[in-house]
């Protein structure tokens, strides 16, 4: 390995076995051991079903990952991306050490420090300090380099009052909190994240993403980052892999192999009906796009119309439906929120029609959804709540000339209009 590189992933991958737990019968051990003495490969790995969680089992054996191959250089921050079962933490488990692979080899230089579920490496009946001095010696350092950061840590938590308090006694949050000021402040030369910086608040997670950032930018350390969420990814890693079934399917630039990965992903079905609904609740039965091209294009710069189907089986004082238009990076484009004091329609019981329309659509081409939300504004009761539903392509049919630079302002004016039927 060149001096640049400080992570080289080579034929990377690991099997497991279904239904049970550990290799599976006396005479698959006595195979296994009868094929290792004549100095042959595991008669098992050369059989296994694809890791596609969604398909029925069609072996007792499946790849959780299968031949990855990938390097990273010193100071990079890598991003691993794709859907939930694709193998991003079992990869992350192996490189942290907590499981070993099946076949291939890992070859790193330093020490790597874990942050892969909430509360990892976190002893539960030891205080909050007593945990960082663990962790620090875990690391290989000792208790003069952990003192001289402690305080750091600690404050970096926001955990000062329950420092001296037992882990077990603290919130997710709080053990997310703390496992991560541990983690990067005690100094890896690789620092692994996994999801759990999802559990946290908004502030602390742009305070983990800078202190990520510092990591790799001043300290000159690497970082692999997992998330789901693109706007994070895009704005923290240089490079991002995506992982699908188990194999590594693209490797490249952010913006350009998150925008693949996103296009590939694209719900265009744009109606969503709620499955299983029940008629005698309160909420929303279906929601449509109705784009200007009778399909799931819609041209720039014409009127957009959003219909919702509500659902009132109890009367509601204090109605609300809402709507985002968000790309997807999870950019929050257009957010519209209609009230029953401004238009009544959540105090009769019944089924409503609502449509949204949006005059003179002006937001730039490319692929977008909705978020919909209806709630009793009052009583804080949220009765629906559908995430990324509706897809939809802006389309620019007729060239115009633009006046506003490209990621400045998107939307030039609101001209929306609220139309109720019964």
């Amino acid at each position: 390995m060149s001096d640049d590189i400080i992570l080289k992933v080579e034929h990377l991958s690991k099997q497991y076995r279904l239904g049970v737990v550990g290799t599976g019968t006396v005479a698959h051990d006595l195979n296994r051991t009868w094929h290792r003495l004549r100095g042959k490969e595991d008669p098992y790995l050369q059989i296994g079903a694809v890791n596609d969680r969604s398909a029925a089992a069609s072996s007792d054996y499946v790849w959780a990952l299968q031949d990855i191959n990938f390097e990273v250089q010193r100071g990079e921050i890598l991003g691993i991306i794709g859907k939930n079962g694709a193998g991003k933490s079992t990869l992350l488990k192996i490189l942290s050490r907590v499981t070993s692979p099946t076949t291939g080899s890992i070859k790193t230089k330093g020490r790597i420090a874990s942050l892969l579920e909430v509360g990892t490496g976190m002893h539960p009946e030891l205080t909050g300090r007593e945990n960082i001095y663990l962790n620090g010696a875990i690391l290989g350092m000792n208790k003069a380099e952990i003192s001289s950061k402690i305080d750091e840590i600690v404050e970096f938590s926001g955990c000062q009052m329950y420092i001296d308090t037992p882990v077990k006694r603290y919130s997710s949050g709080m053990r997310v909190r703390l496992g991560f000021a541990v983690a990067a402040f005690l100094e890896p030369d690789i620092l692994v994240v996994d999801e759990v910086l999802a559990v946290g608040d908004a502030e602390f997670q742009k305070k983990a993403i800078g202190k990520m950032q510092d990591i790799s930018n001043t300290s000159g350390r690497t970082v692999l980052f997992v998330s789901h969420n693109m706007a994070a990814v895009q704005k923290l890693c240089n490079r991002v892999v995506i992982l699908e079934n188990g194999k590594v399917i693209a490797n490249g630039g952010t913006a350009e192999t998150i925008g693949d990965y996103l296009e590939k992903n694209l719900v265009i079905n744009h109606t969503y009906v709620v499955e299983g609904f029940n008629n005698f609740q309160n909420g929303i039965r279906k929601v449509k796009v109705l784009t200007s091209l009778d399909s799931y294009y819609h041209e720039q710069n014409e009127n957009l119309k959003i219909k919702f189907e509500i659902n009132v089986a109890e009367p509601i004082n204090d109605a609300a439906i809402s709507y985002q238009i968000i790309d997807f990076k999870d950019n929050n484009i257009i957010h519209e929120l209609l009230l029953n004091k401004e238009q009544e329609f959540g105090k009769n019981k019944g089924v409503f029609s609502i449509t949204s329309e949006i005059k003179d659509l002006a937001i730039y081409p490319g692929r977008y959804k909705l978020n919909v939300f209806f709630a009793d504004n009052g009583l804080k009761l949220n009765f629906s709540r559908l995430i990324e539903v509706c897809g939809f392509e802006v389309i620019q049919v007729c060239k115009r000339d633009y006046y506003w630079q490209k990621g400045s302002a998107i939307y030039k004016e609101n001209k929306t209009k609220w139309i109720i039927s019964e």
